[in-house]
């Protein structure tokens, strides 16, 4: 009897190997020598500092007046533009009480830029370290 070769295929399973690999990862303990040295510096720079520095200075004028005003009209502070106006009472003894502005203070403030240069110094600092095998001297390079 002939035999089918399409029988004989369902006859024997087809077998196919699944292969894993496995790691064992470990530590261990090697000794690089008897220590180390570290050498530490510091540097310093110099540096120059360039900056625009601001200051304020006020300007201030007696402007006379003499001027004759009732108690409740007296003027108060005010601004003209930059200039702040204070004016400067007085009472004065006449056959009735008048306030007088004898004069006003005209104060302006004026800014003024002036160049600042500086040299200061930084400092940092520089590591080296140096390693030692079990003899007690540095390797040789």
């Amino acid at each position: 009897m002939a035999v089918n070769p399409e029988d004989q295929v369902m006859q024997d399973p087809l077998r196919i190997p699944v292969i894993a690999e496995e790691l064992a990862v470990g530590t261990r303990m090697v000794d690089t020598g008897r220590g180390v040295r570290i050498h530490k510096t510091v540097v310093e720079q110099p540096v120059t500092i360039d900056e625009r520095l601001a200051r304020d200075e006020v300007e201030i004028r007696h402007v006379p007046v003499d001027r004759i005003v009732a108690l409740e009209s007296a003027p108060a502070n005010r601004y003209e533009g930059d200039t702040l106006i204070v004016p400067i009472l007085e009472e004065v003894l006449v056959v009735e009480r008048r306030v007088r502005i004898k004069e006003e203070l005209h104060i302006t403030r004026i800014r003024r830029e002036e160049h600042h240069q500086e040299q200061v110094s930084l400092k940092a600092e520089q590591v080296s370290v140096e390693r030692f095998d079990e003899s007690g001297t540095p390797p040789m390079k």
